[in-house]
């Protein structure tokens, strides 16, 4: 909090004995790769010198090497690039996505001369963005437009040697095979406009060699064995981008595209939601030739296996969530989170997982948690609702006390039993939060995640019917003390819920969708998601975009609403918000909106520690308000 920043080093565990050890101190290193059996890379900004470099617009990349054994760190390899990813080849040279602007020189052209009046020419630039193409700006990452990840060479001390692809091609992942002579590569080539299809490609050590796939858009590739690849993708004919993929193989002898899992109907990946995540890791590793991956069954995320024969098996299964993961020779080990705990490293034993670590034990010893209580209806179909129910964390039984309904973000995400700050900060707070996963969400399947053209209608439905199920469950909630909030999809549906109903007396919509059809010609996602998922274009049926458009029903809201948007969210930009608060204004309606500057989409995740707790107050103050009106 003092300085506003998180705190990072790297740690070393032995699995065998099950100590750990602190390998860094510097506070600033969150991401690693594996040199050797003894040395580990990272990236770091460290020297005074370098920062100025950095400061100065002049592109590199420094990485450090450490030995496992201790002692300090030392430059090892430094890109004359900006790389956002690389991999060392069996020869020791670098294979690495590297940043390419169209807009500007590249600097590895210049002289001195030139590349200081590049440098300058930058800095005076920094007021100005030229848009080309959509699209033109991605949350987290800022302004995009004509700018790329090349698939690069560089030798081993880091200067570079060649591009490998062209200068419209953008890399997203690049996966050696076990010799590290070959890669795999997914990308996207375009101008104007991003198509949702992607491409496959092998580096074959000399050249880069593109392979068919028949319109597919791929989300992993990988090398399953010397001559055979694993991809996870959709065509998304049938249910959009929100489609579950599939497996398939490719076999690089004859060219064989191959569906392995035709009749599969899973989400392979984890979509547990927590804001209580630092960095990240693989959720997806090949071991003996076979594919370990993350998927989201019901609430929680579980570990599967698959093979070339498209045979999947169950590895574990247990509550709670699995994040990413790490397997050799059979050995497997994840980080996940565990009863009500924030992460840890865990190891997989007959199927069972077993806690190696106790970075965050704390939580638990010294803070008042409430346990997530299940609560679930069904529909007509057969098919449930699941949720949960956190009593406040000082609950006296007979007591009354208001309620709060959490709404996920997504919608294609889902709500499980593990830590979420938020939700236990408002248990803390003297309220039930209740918090379900309607139709929409993930973890059922391609039918039930499908809400395309049904926006505020089944899922409202659903949100609804769980309210009246806990407020029937729980008689200590005051029925006329309920607050509502959501961020995002969440946001989207806060909005709807004031524009069609009046129980709640105060809500918080967060990051929101208000208006389906600025929302499509705004936002870096918008061009394709918003008639992807309301069935319509501003220019075909957009009397469909605007009847699913919450500002549609804006003049119907009497709920005090709070807005909370980040000025640099792309994902649902800040118009959003302003829309919504200015009709509220405009008709009489109570309303306040707290705006974040120097944050995006990811305020509530990974903002800054200050701005978190400011987000956390501005609710609690205003629901607080409403609370004491109404008592």
């Amino acid at each position: 909090m003092e300085g506003n920043k998180y705190l990072s080093n790297l740690h070393l565990l032995d699995v065998k004995s099950g100590e750990t050890r602190k390998l860094t101190a510097f506070n600033k290193e969150s991401s690693f790769k594996w040199l050797d059996a003894e040395n580990i890379l990272f990236t770091t900004i460290r020297e005074d010198k370098d920062k100025e470099e950095s400061e100065s617009l002049k592109e590199f990349t420094q990485v450090y090497k450490i030995n496992i054994h201790g002692g300090e760190a030392d430059k090892y390899i430094r890109f004359n690039k900006k790389v956002s990813a690389y991999e060392v080849l069996y020869n020791g040279l670098l294979l690495a996505s590297a940043y390419y602007d169209n807009n500007s020189k590249d600097q590895l052209t210049l002289d001195e001369k030139e590349l200081s009046d590049e440098l300058k020419r930058l800095k005076e630039e920094k007021d100005y963005e030229v848009l080309d193409e959509i699209p033109y700006w991605s949350n987290g990452n800022g302004f995009t437009s004509r700018k790329r990840n090349r698939l690069s060479l560089f030798d081993e001390k880091g200067q570079f040697i060649k591009y490998l692809t062209g200068e419209y091609t953008n890399i997203e992942s690049i996966k050696l095979n076990e010799k590290k002579d070959q890669a795999v590569i997914l990308s996207s080539t375009f101008m104007d406009k991003e198509e949702l299809y992607n491409e496959l490609s092998i580096f074959d050590g000399a050249a880069v060699i593109k392979l068919e796939t028949k319109g597919l858009s791929m989300s992993y590739a990988e090398f399953l064995s010397e001559n055979m690849l694993i991809l996870t993708a959709s065509d998304m004919k049938t249910l959009g981008i929100n489609e579950n993929s599939k497996f398939y193989t490719y076999n690089l002898e004859n060219g064989e595209l191959k569906l392995i899992t035709e009749d599969l109907d899973i989400s392979l990946y984890s979509s547990v939601g927590s804001d209580s995540r630092y960095g990240g890791g693989k959720s997806r590793v090949i071991d003996q030739e076979e594919l370990y991956f993350t998927t989201t069954q019901g609430t929680d995320s579980h570990i599967m296996k698959i093979g070339a024969d498209g045979e999947i098996k169950e590895v574990m299964t247990e509550e709670g969530s699995v994040d990413s993961i790490s397997v050799k020779d059979g050995n497997i080990l994840f980080i996940g989170m565990k009863n009500t705990s924030l992460q840890e490293i865990h190891k997989v034993e007959n199927g069972k997982s077993v806690q190696l670590t106790g970075f965050n034990d704390w939580i638990r010893d010294e803070l008042k948690l409430s346990i997530p209580e299940p609560l679930s209806y069904t529909l007509e179909d057969g098919r449930t609702i699941d949720g949960f129910v956190l009593k406040p964390a000082d609950y006296e039984e007979g007591k009354k006390y208001p309620a709060l309904l959490e709404i996920h973000g997504g919608p294609k995400t889902v709500y499980g039993s593990v830590f979420y700050h938020e939700l236990q900060y408002f248990a803390s707070s003297g309220y039930f939060v209740i918090f379900c996963n309607p139709r929409g969400s993930d973890g059922k399947g391609n039918d039930f995640s499908d809400i395309r053209g049904k926006y505020g209608d089944i899922d409202y439905e659903d949100l609804m019917n769980f309210t009246d199920l806990a407020l029937k469950t729980y008689k200590d909630i005051d029925e006329d003390l309920l607050f509502v909030t959501g961020g995002s999809y969440g946001g989207f549906m806060t909005n709807w819920i004031i524009g069609h109903t009046d129980r709640f007396k105060a809500a918080a919509s967060q990051r929101s969708i208000s208006n389906w059809i600025s929302m499509f010609n705004t936002t870096d996602i918008g061009y394709y998601f918003a008639d992807d998922q309301t069935a319509a274009t501003p220019w075909e049926n957009n009397e469909k975009m605007w009847d699913q458009s919450p500002l549609k029903y804006a003049d119907k809201v009497k709920t005090p609403t709070l807005f909370i948007h980040s000025e640099e969210d792309y994902r649902c930009w800040i118009t959003e918000g302003l829309q919504m608060f200015t009709a509220l204004k405009f008709h009489g309606v109570d309303s306040r909106l707290c705006m974040f500057r120097g944050e995006n989409h990811e305020l509530s995740r990974s903002g800054k520690p200050k701005h978190r707790v400011r987000r956390l107050t501005e609710m609690d103050e205003w629901f607080r308000k409403y609370k004491e009106l109404n008592q």
